[in-house]
């Protein structure tokens, strides 16, 4: 029994001494600070990059989707267009069918 009770006594020794009030180093507080300090620095410096890879994406797609209904555009005018040519074409061939009509009925 009387083993345990250095052992406890010890224990309580060496827990009394890591507990103990020690006075804080010099320049500690100022190591801290300089610390918290650089780390907001670096969140900062991190969030104003998230934020430029953020704007480049929107601008990226925002300047895609421009690009993409400009294409479209230009398609349903191509389109447009080449439904204008092809409704020409049948009415000059008409006309020219009811010319040749006329000179044949001529003759």
């Amino acid at each position: 029994m009387e083993r345990n009770e250095q052992e406890t006594q010890e224990l309580e020794r060496k827990l009394r001494t890591a507990l103990a009030h020690r006075k804080a180093p010099l320049g500690l507080k100022a190591r801290v600070l300089a610390q918290a300090r650089e780390r907001r620095q670096g969140q900062r410096r991190r969030w104003w990059m998230v934020q430029r890879v953020a704007a480049t994406v929107v601008l990226a797609a925002a300047v895609g989707g421009f690009m993409e209904y400009r294409h479209i555009e230009e398609v349903r005018k191509g389109e447009a267009a080449k439904e204008q040519v092809l409704t020409a074409l049948r009415i000059a061939g008409r006309t020219m069918g009811r010319v040749q009509e006329r000179l044949s009925d001529d003759r």
